[in-house]
């Protein structure tokens, strides 16, 4: 996947400087990583390369399996310099790493190759001497940046407001600067991360890493707005994005966080429907957040939802947290599912009424004789006490088996 993992911001004048310094000093290899462990800039070579940094230099970006495992030491919550152990399979040389703060914030990783981690005091000495140094110039180009983005960060978040008057400022303002395109085709997408160990602002970098290669891409324009917890990639296009475009888009970006986050994140991703421009992108906004509920919820979704193929699910997402669940299944399903041979009977329901009630398509889906499903189908109206031929009952156990699937990811919910 390595090809697939944007790459950091090209490192400035300034910064290549004081890193070729450091590394003339030590003469040693030098390399200024982000705090996702993105190539930033490196020194030239000292007989000290391993295979990482020759591919780091060649494709301008590490391996994501080298970015996890350097993550997973802790790197991003290091109060202090320390060793990277070597891995012989992943063609790592050990490395020694200092976290480069300012004012608590995560700035980068700078990584010195020593294969035998024999750094004398001196050269640990003048390696803090420069990360100091360093820091401080990645702080300042972090505030120039920062001011520059600032603006555009929040205009996402008004486009999406709840408030019709926020909405039209917004979309006024975008219009009259041009920073996106009046594209008569919207659609949002929404991450969502759960709670998980990682260091403050390490969230944040991880989301605008995975989105950040997305602003814009050969069918749309777009605009990336993060918080502590969730990311929205608004994308407009003359033409509607084929599904299957924003599908693969959805895996690499999940890809991309699960190189950047821990197991706890748990991402996931909703899809909003495709609305029409600007004006109604806040639509797609709030689509996108039942779809990444869904994400979250269904089993068999691979962490991605898409509103336009939820269906019915659209109205039971809707309904809070706290009152979705297992009391909202009917009686005569629970009666169902505790009986004698209940899973067998819920399986042929469900067979039953996604195939509209035709017998000899359930018999052939089911892969039963006739006369097998009659008895069943028997059984299950005498359980339920409902009758299958009555509109009204059989909606009552479809709701109810729609709602079985959203009570537990793995599809097979409790009745207790």
């Amino acid at each position: 996947m390595a090809e697939r993992l944007q790459r950091a911001r090209v490192g400035s004048d300034a910064l290549q400087e004081l890193v070729e310094e450091l590394a003339e000093r030590l003469q040693r290899s030098v390399v200024l990583d982000d705090p996702l462990v993105r190539f930033i800039c490196s020194s030239r070579h000292f007989e000290d390369a391993d295979p990482v940094r020759v591919r780091s230099l060649l494709q301008g970006l590490a391996d994501s399996e080298i970015i996890r495992y350097v993550l997973d030491q802790g790197v991003a919550q290091w109060a202090k310099p320390g060793y990277i152990e070597g891995r012989d399979d992943l063609g790592l040389l050990p490395r020694y790493c200092v976290p480069l703060r300012e004012r608590g914030h995560l700035l980068g990783l700078l990584m010195v190759i020593s294969a035998d981690k024999n750094l004398t005091a001196d050269e640990t000495a003048a390696i803090a001497k420069s990360a100091q140094v360093i820091a401080a110039q990645m702080y300042a180009e972090h505030v120039a940046d920062h001011a520059e983005e600032s603006g555009a960060q929040e205009l996402p978040w008004a486009l999406l407001n709840s408030s019709p008057a926020a909405r039209g400022a917004a979309q006024q303002q975008i219009l009259d600067t041009g920073v996106l395109p009046n594209a008569p085709h919207a659609v949002v997408s929404v991450v969502q991360v759960a709670r998980s160990h990682e260091p403050p602002g390490q969230v944040e970098n991880a989301l605008r890493g995975a989105l950040e290669s997305f602003r814009r891409t050969r069918s749309a324009h777009g605009a990336v707005a993060v918080t502590t917890d969730r990311a929205v990639l608004l994308q407009l296009s003359e033409q509607s994005l084929d599904p299957r475009e924003l599908k693969e888009q959805s895996r690499r970006i999940i890809e991309a966080l699960d190189t950047f986050l821990d197991s706890t994140a748990a991402p996931v991703l909703g899809i909003g429907g495709r609305q029409t421009g600007l004006a109604d992108a806040w639509v797609s906004y709030e689509q996108a957040l039942v779809a990444a509920r869904a994400a979250r919820r269904m089993p068999h979704s691979e962490r991605v939802g898409d509103w336009e193929e939820l269906r019915e699910f659209t109205v039971l997402l809707q309904l809070p947290d706290h009152a979705l669940n297992a009391s909202l299944l009917p009686k005569p399903l629970r009666a169902l599912l505790a009986a004698a041979g209940g899973h067998r009977l819920e399986e042929t329901l469900r067979s039953f009424l996604e195939h509209a009630g035709s017998v000899p398509r359930t018999a052939e889906a089911l892969q039963i004789h006739r006369t097998s499903l009659y008895y069943r189908l028997r059984q299950i109206q005498e359980i339920t006490g409902l009758d299958l031929d009555s509109g009204p009952d059989r909606l009552v156990l479809h709701l109810g088996l729609r709602i079985r699937e959203l009570l537990q990811p793995d599809g097979h919910a409790t009745t207790d």
